[in-house]
């Protein structure tokens, strides 16, 4: 390996979720509860060595060996892949539309306040 794109670019929220306003409105027990998740996850992979995580997800990706996914895992760990939190912020929400707009993949670039909310993730 030569360079990681993740080191060299900086936090990119390459995953979100979405949900309509009237949904969240609705059942703020089920966000509470999926997000409730995600946090457990992230607690497991921060207390959990590569190999215990290889483990968990070797289900997933039944083509790689373990031991090819403790390394990875490994690394994403050495690089500090992973956030810590689930608050989707600003300046990453910023980044995130960058690499968008340079790909030619926006129309427009949406007030962050507009779409996304943290009070979940909080």
């Amino acid at each position: 390996m030569v360079a990681s794109l993740g080191v060299d670019s900086g936090y990119v929220p390459y995953t979100a979720f979405s949900a309509k306003d009237s949904y969240m409105k609705e059942h703020p027990e089920v966000i509470r509860g999926f997000v409730a998740a995600l946090k457990q996850g992230m607690e497991y992979v921060y207390s959990h060595t590569p190999e215990e995580i290889a483990d968990v997800i070797a289900p997933q990706f039944k083509d790689t060996d373990k031991e090819t996914m403790a390394i990875i895992i490994g690394r994403y760990a050495d690089q500090d892949t992973w956030k810590q939190d689930l608050v989707f912020e600003k300046d990453a929400y910023q980044l995130l539309l960058d690499i968008l707009d340079e790909a030619g993949q926006l129309s427009a670039r949406p007030d962050y306040e507009k779409l996304v909310t943290t009070e979940y993730a909080k």
